[in-house]
């Protein structure tokens, strides 16, 4: 088992969001939590990454309990997070924020620049352009590789289509795609374009209200008639 989080509750100051939520997520799958706005996806994995505090309940990382550990110690164990806008360095050009990623961590299986370019090749002619002069589906792209490049067991990535053009999406959806045949990494994806999601994953949790309401299938993310009973169709 990848990743198992049980009964987990958490928020911001008094401010409850998550309520008692458990999954599971398996050596090699690609997972999916769809939903609105505000449902308290965002917050999940931050609190897997640790930088939200678990309030009650268990996480455990490949085997490991993790509730306790800060997010440092948990990248070093092969847990990575792209938060939602992708973030960086503006000021670094491509080139410097991949190596930059690279030696922060001490995950012994990183990758070099060059291993990264081949997984993402549209980076390549852009390694010497400033991370501020990227479009932002190039940004989302660099989110992902300085993620990669640390060779992560469990990757999040957080809302990854916002604000990117349909093109880029698929684009995007077929990195990963390639990603995950090649490196056999475990993604755990947040998103609210249920397209995108459908085509990625084997399987999804709806959250509602801080609570995971339901396990579906790929199918089922097209289909109005079960999304409506979510609010979602």
């Amino acid at each position: 088992m990848m990743l198992s989080v049980r009964n987990v509750s958490a928020g911001y100051g008094k401010a409850p969001v998550l309520r008692n939520v458990t999954l599971s997520q398996n050596e090699g799958e690609i997972l999916g939590i769809v939903g609105h706005n505000g449902m308290g996806k965002t917050t999940l994995l931050r609190v897997l990454m640790g930088l939200i505090a678990v309030e009650r309940g268990s996480i455990a990382f490949a085997g490991e309990a993790v509730e306790a550990l800060p997010p440092h110690r948990r990248s070093r164990m092969g847990l990575a997070y792209v938060p939602q806008g992708g973030q960086g360095f503006p000021d670094l050009t491509v080139a410097e924020s991949l190596r930059l990623a690279a030696a922060a961590g001490s995950w012994r299986a990183r990758k070099t620049v060059d291993e990264v370019v081949s997984l993402f090749p549209k980076l390549g002619p852009l390694l010497s352009r400033r991370s501020s002069a990227l479009s932002g589906g190039e940004r989302q792209m660099l989110a992902i590789a300085r993620a990669v490049i640390r060779s992560p067991r469990l990757l999040l990535l957080d809302e990854l289509s916002e604000g990117v053009q349909p093109s880029v999406v698929e684009e995007l959806a077929e990195r990963l795609r390639e990603l995950h045949a090649k490196e056999g990494i475990s993604i755990l994806i947040v998103d609210q374009e249920l397209a995108f999601v459908a085509s990625l994953v084997n399987r999804a949790y709806v959250m509602q209200k801080g609570q995971l309401a339901r396990e579906v299938s790929p199918r089922d993310l097209a289909d109005p008639e079960i999304l409506g009973v979510f609010g979602m169709a």
